[in-house]
């Protein structure tokens, strides 16, 4: 079925402009309303079949979720209209093309797809944390904004932790573009949020090497994805990194559990390559051998939908903890304080992963003396000690990064690099109160004030006791 739409008709006060096409499921048209100057789009659905519920099934659970929708990653949600007299989704109109008007371009330079991954990564956590899982993750569902943040667009297929799953419901078959689907998807898993970074993971490829990792499988041939492993990246693009090639193929394992526990964690990796710690996968230039592949068809004939926990509860199991460490002289049993309490807490958040973060000051307005009295770089000399803190934590390495900013405001440095790299808990320690602090400000109490996470405070038993006498003296 078809409605019947004309430039120049006005729907519930929106003036249909332009036809901006029609995909399998839907009409895209630009419209304008009287109070909204912003530029708008409405996608009104379309049964191409009468017997096939499968577009106004789509459509209704686009229309559940996106006004539940929030932030710079998604479209701002406008109006909706009910299935009678015609059902329609009106919505901020982003400028410029989506992301499969770049496909032609592959393969991409590797850096552009590491900043292109790091953007959709930051969306996907951003969506996750909403309680949504998109499950449809492709170029054409991703647009970049002018101020540079990638939008996820199109939520036909997509589920909301809180609400009716309707295409589980009325449907026994997988949802998604298969290319892009991930094992588990193909199971009917629809709980995953790990399912979009293996999506995410397929767009990278495909990106970097110009081919697809899986083919295009049409029936049957999507349970292949339970088994097989793709060509190495490397092995089609030689000039793709090592790193990137490591970042990827986690990203498309076929266990969910070998992946990575959450986009935000994904993000960081793709924005500090050099702390990516590299295993047999940044080697492959072959796929596997036979028997492997066998021992994975096995296990794939009893494969099940695997239990997964509520989307909160798997963002909540890894965690991102930025420990802020003074490595000043004389700071140094602070450090040894933050380490106990930073100890403590990756005891109760056993997959959390650890930003180690020191802040070499700089000024406003002289020109900075970043070398010691030897011409050593005091950057290099912060970055070392603070792998060397990191390693007294006694947990694998992958799960630390660690890295020195240089800012003449060291609050304002922290808040930022927590809310970029979606950090859950800052740690930060803090001497006893004097007057000099009350009066400007301390640092922790700044963090504590504008963070946009948890923050826990850490002060040494020495200092402990000095503010104690002190308010005692009061």
């Amino acid at each position: 079925m078809r409605w019947r739409v004309n430039p120049g008709m006005v729907i519930d006060g929106f003036e249909l402009r332009e036809n901006l096409g029609t995909g399998g499921m839907a009409q895209l048209w630009a419209v304008s309303r009287e109070d909204d100057p912003a530029p708008l789009i409405m996608k009104i659905p379309m049964l191409i079949d009468s017997d096939d519920p499968l577009p106004i099934v789509c459509f209704e659970t686009e229309q559940m979720i996106m006004p539940r929708l929030s932030g710079p990653h998604v479209p701002r949600f406008v109006a909706t209209g009910p299935l009678d007299p015609m059902p329609y989704i009106v919505m901020e109109r982003i400028p410029g093309a989506s992301l499969k008007s770049r496909l032609d371009e592959a393969p991409l330079p590797w850096s552009e797809v590491a900043a292109i991954g790091a953007k959709v990564a930051h969306a996907l956590h951003d969506l996750h944390r909403q309680h949504v899982i998109h499950l449809d993750i492709k170029p054409s569902n991703v647009m970049i904004r002018d101020t540079g943040e990638a939008v996820l667009i199109d939520y036909g297929f997509s589920r909301h932790e809180y609400l009716p799953d309707l295409l589980a419901e009325e449907f026994r078959e997988p949802f998604g573009t298969t290319p892009y689907m991930a094992p588990e998807q193909v199971l009917q898993d629809r709980a995953d949020p790990r399912s979009d970074l293996f999506a995410l993971g397929v767009m990278m490829y495909v990106f970097v090497t110009g081919e697809r990792p899986f083919g295009n499988p049409r029936g049957g041939e999507i349970r292949r994805r339970l088994w097989r492993d793709p060509v190495p990246p490397r092995a089609l693009n030689p000039d793709c990194p090592r790193w990137l090639q490591e970042v990827i193929l986690r990203c498309l394992e076929v266990d969910p559990d070998e992946r990575y526990a959450t986009a935000a964690l994904l993000a960081l990796d793709l924005e500090n390559p050099e702390q990516v710690r590299l295993t047999e996968r940044a080697e492959r230039l072959e796929r596997d051998g036979g028997v492997k592949t066998f021992r994975r068809w096995l296990k794939a004939r009893k494969a099940q939908p695997l239990e997964t926990p509520d989307i909160a509860g798997h963002l909540s199991r890894a965690p991102i903890i930025l420990a802020a460490i003074d490595l000043s002289p004389g700071n140094e049993d602070l450090a040894e304080a933050l380490r106990r309490m930073v100890g403590r807490i990756l005891s109760i958040e056993g997959e959390a992963r650890i930003a180690c973060v020191n802040v070499l000051k700089t000024s406003r307005i002289a020109v900075d003396i970043l070398e010691d009295q030897d011409g050593n770089s005091l950057h290099v000399q912060r970055l070392v000690q603070l792998r060397h803190w990191g390693v007294s934590l006694d947990i694998p390495q992958e799960r630390i990064t660690c890295s020195v900013l240089e800012a003449p405001d060291p609050a304002a440095a922290l808040v930022d690099y927590a809310r970029r790299n979606n950090v859950d808990h800052i740690v930060i320690g803090a001497r006893a109160s004097s007057a000099l602090r009350r009066y400007l400000g301390s640092v922790s109490s700044q963090v504590v004030a504008e963070a946009p996470c948890s923050v826990t405070v850490v002060r040494t038993p020495k200092d402990r006791r000095a503010e104690n006498g002190q308010d005692a003296s009061a």
